[in-house]
């Protein structure tokens, strides 16, 4: 299936009837197991229906960070982002790709 950046922040916990995304580097995982943490009011909420590479990368919460935007990482904040993508792919399914619109 693939979401627009519009389309993704259908998914962002706030409606009981749909799943919870995020997008780690074009990839949507379905995060919806996790709803303590990504739903409305957990500690990752910020994240859920985005793009989360940034924020994922530098450890970050802030929400100027939340976007795939790579640019100016550093080498140890890429492999902090490579190391969150395997964690989500080995706990949360993959159900689409984020494409531009």
């Amino acid at each position: 299936m693939d979401l627009t950046a519009d389309q993704l922040k259908n998914y962002d916990g706030s409606d009981d009837n749909k799943p919870i995304y995020i997008s780690i580097r074009g990839a949507v995982f379905d995060v919806s197991t996790g709803k303590s943490f990504y739903g409305p009011g957990g500690a990752y909420a910020v994240f859920s229906g985005r793009e989360a590479s940034r924020a994922l990368a530098k450890m970050s919460k802030n929400e100027e960070d939340v976007s795939g935007d790579l640019d100016g990482l550093t080498e140890k904040e890429m492999g902090v982002l490579e190391d969150w993508e395997k964690k989500f792919r080995a706990k949360y399914p993959v159900v689409g790709r984020l494409v531009v619109s």
